[in-house]
């Protein structure tokens, strides 16, 4: 059976001046944030949170401002140091990890895209995409091969000798992805990576992740504060409050059953058509039951593509096929419109 790529472990984060003194008012009292703010000046970042991210899926947190997402993040690499519970990458323990040991981890096992793009503004896009490579030692020719490579993937061929500031907002997120590619590391860390650009530019981006995704099959850690990016690009979506875990799962688990009423909050206006899938609602037929005579739909196939081939099926039903062509059952027209109105 497959091992997670990481495993976050019972992860607590506190910002003060004795994190550890206070660390058994949160894991043993239940403090909560405001409290433990008010009484010992202490902040929360992060509260007991555990999480298994699989390989080669974009694993999404996601929560608004002050949730601690990025706090999260930043232990994975260990730009942060937790005040208790452990990372795990591929079976290692980072935080056991020495300077050395710590420093290959950075180098060749992750990479990480910033929201404010962190380019290096008196070195070319050829230079900025080559960085990562540099750092690791990788020879001239090499370094501008790959560059050249992954500038091509993003769509800026032809601007390899211009300069950051040249280039839009949006363009330079390109270069900060091609970058992050470029090292060919297992593991992609991206935090609030597209969240500073216009809408139809981030769209753009996500729909480039998304292709390099089915192509490269990274293990991805996407952070982001909205809901329709989270939706759109995860396979496991986690959600935070306060610093600790609401609930996790795939976009059909959050949609179909929110866990409470901050989540429901979260997913109250979102285009359910666009995110419920027909295997969400397959109801696997009876031990012996003959397969109705009625359409065949792929599982993944959306709500908005399926309402009107079911509204004309006949028994307004279809039946719902699994990626590897197996039948997953039946999915009926009114189940579907139940679905969208929940």
């Amino acid at each position: 059976m497959t091992e997670p790529k990481i495993q976050i472990k019972h992860l607590y984060k506190i910002f003060g001046k004795t994190p550890e003194k206070v660390l058994p008012l949160v894991r043993d009292e239940g403090m909560g944030k405001d409290e433990l703010l008010e009484k010992t000046n202490h902040v929360l970042g992060v509260n007991d949170v555990s999480l298994d991210i699989w390989p080669k899926q974009i694993q999404v947190v996601m929560g608004l401002s002050g949730s601690g997402k990025s706090t999260l993040i930043r232990h994975i690499n260990r730009l942060i140091e937790p005040t208790g519970g452990e990372v795990i990458i591929d079976g290692e323990d980072v935080l056991a990890m020495n300077q050395t040991q710590l420093r290959e981890l950075r180098r060749n096992k992750m990479s990480m895209v910033f929201q404010k793009f962190a380019l290096l503004p008196h070195r070319t896009i050829r230079e900025n995409v080559g960085y990562g490579l540099e750092i690791q030692g990788v020879g001239e020719d090499e370094i501008a091969r790959r560059a050249q490579h992954w500038i091509d993937r993003v769509g800026l061929t032809g601007y390899e000798d211009h300069y950051p500031g040249h280039l839009s907002g949006g363009m330079q997120q390109r270069v900060g992805l091609a970058r992050g590619l470029a090292t060919d590391a297992d593991i992609l860390l991206m935090d609030e990576a597209f969240s500073a650009l216009d809408p139809l530019i981030r769209f753009d981006m996500q729909s480039i992740l998304l292709e390099l995704q089915n192509e490269l099959h990274k293990t991805i850690v996407f952070i982001t504060h909205d809901l329709d990016e989270a939706l759109r690009l995860g396979d496991n979506i986690a959600i935070l409050r306060d610093g600790a875990m609401v609930q996790q799962g795939d976009a059909q688990d959050i949609v179909l059953h929110p866990a409470d009423d901050y989540i429901r909050d979260f997913i109250k206006d979102i285009n359910r058509a666009k995110v419920i899938q027909l295997r969400a609602l397959a109801k696997p037929l009876e031990p012996g039951e003959t397969p109705p005579e009625v359409p065949h739909f792929p599982a993944n196939t959306r709500l908005e593509d399926a309402l009107l081939p079911m509204s004309q099926a006949p028994g307004q039903e279809v039946l719902v096929d699994g990626t590897d062509g197996a039948l997953l059952g039946r999915a009926s027209l009114s189940d579907a419109i139940r679905a969208l109105h929940e």
